[in-house]
This record gives structure tokens, sequence and C-alpha cells, in this order.
């Protein structure tokens, strides 16, 4: 029995955008399940200290850069935000919540989400653009702004980041997979290789 991959995304990552665009394909070459999990950066940061990678000296104009330029590298799209960075507690309220409906469907919908945000410079954090995406993509709008607004789908966000926390996740995207974890997008081809022909000693 193989065990799924698990990925961990915050919306407001460029580099989580450019793992969503590719960890389905990967996980199905692999026979492998990928489970999504949204989580919140900014929680997190607080929690290990850490800080966005575009606030930082040398490494902000850096990232900047790199970001545009992995883009490039795996051919998607990419446009940088007008605003940067956004809240994305609703967005990532609406993931749950689409997941106890269908989890391809929810993985579908972060996907669109991402792409409103790094491709159409979108805000995806405001109601009206979570249902203008969620609509485009089929699903019921109405019921999905009423959910995500509920206490039920803000403490399970809240609790899924502090579960995260438990885990030491520090940053998006991040996978585990069979006890393992990998950091960053770069990882992803090491990651692909650890799924498909199995573990190696280090």
């Amino acid at each position: 029995m193989t065990h799924p991959i698990h990925f961990y995304f915050d919306f407001s990552s460029p580099y989580g955008y450019l793992a969503a665009e590719q960890i389905e394909a990967l996980g199905k070459r692999a026979n492998r399940e990928v489970i999504w999990h949204p989580i919140l950066l900014g929680v997190i940061f607080k929690a290990t200290g850490g800080q966005p990678l575009t606030t930082t000296p040398f490494k902000g104009d850096y990232s900047l850069n790199d970001f545009k330029r992995s883009a490039a590298f795996y051919g998607l799209a990419y446009n940088p935000p007008t605003i940067f960075p956004i809240a994305t507690q609703n967005t990532c309220r609406a993931v749950l919540w689409e997941q106890k409906q269908s989890a391809e469907k929810a993985a579908q919908l972060a996907l669109a989400l991402y792409r409103g945000f790094f491709v159409q410079d979108r805000d995806i954090g405001k109601l009206d653009v979570i249902a203008d995406i969620a609509t485009a993509q089929g699903l019921d709008a109405n019921a999905l702004i009423a959910a995500i607004q509920t206490d039920e789908i803000k403490n399970e966000l809240k609790a899924n980041v502090e579960a995260a926390i438990a885990q030491k996740i520090f940053g998006s995207p991040f996978f585990i997979v069979d006890g393992e974890q990998f950091w960053g997008a770069d990882r992803l081809p090491m990651l692909e290789k650890w799924v498909t022909q199995g573990a190696w000693k280090y």
C-alpha cells in the first residue's frame, strides 16, 4: 500500500503556485494520491520566527526575479500580482469546505484560485472574487461563500495550521510522503524520484 503525498501550500506563495501546477501530474506518474493542505504562512512565521522572502534584504530582490525565471523555466504563465501578499484566510477556507464535497474539485478550485492571483492579478482573498472563480469551476458559489464564514470552517483552518506547525512545516510548498519532508518547488524532481524509485540511504 502506497501512502499519499501531502502537499502544504500558502496562496500567497509564488513557489506554491508553481508546485500546484505540477503536483497532480507527478502524483499520477507515481500512482500516489495528492492531499492538498492550505496553510497560512503568516501564522507559521509567528511560530517559527520566519519572514516572507520578499521582505528579506538581498533575498527579496533575488526571489522576485526567481519567481519569474522559475515560471518561465517550467513553461507556466506568471504575472506578478499588483498587491502582494494578500490575506488568504477566506481562500483557504473555501478549499477546505470544498474538500468536504469533493477532493478532486477542491484541488481544481485551489489551482484556479492560484491562477486567479498569479496569472490574472485578482485579489483572491475577496469573497466576490472567490465566488466568481468557484462559479467558473461549476461549483455552488452561494453555498461555498456561506460556509466559509461559519465558525466551523474557521476553526478547522485554525486547527489545520496548528497541525502543520506541530509537524514542523515552515514554508510553502512543503511536501510530506512516507514520513519524509521536502520543501520547495525545486524539490519536485527529488520528490518524484523518491515516490517512483524508492527511498535512498543518506
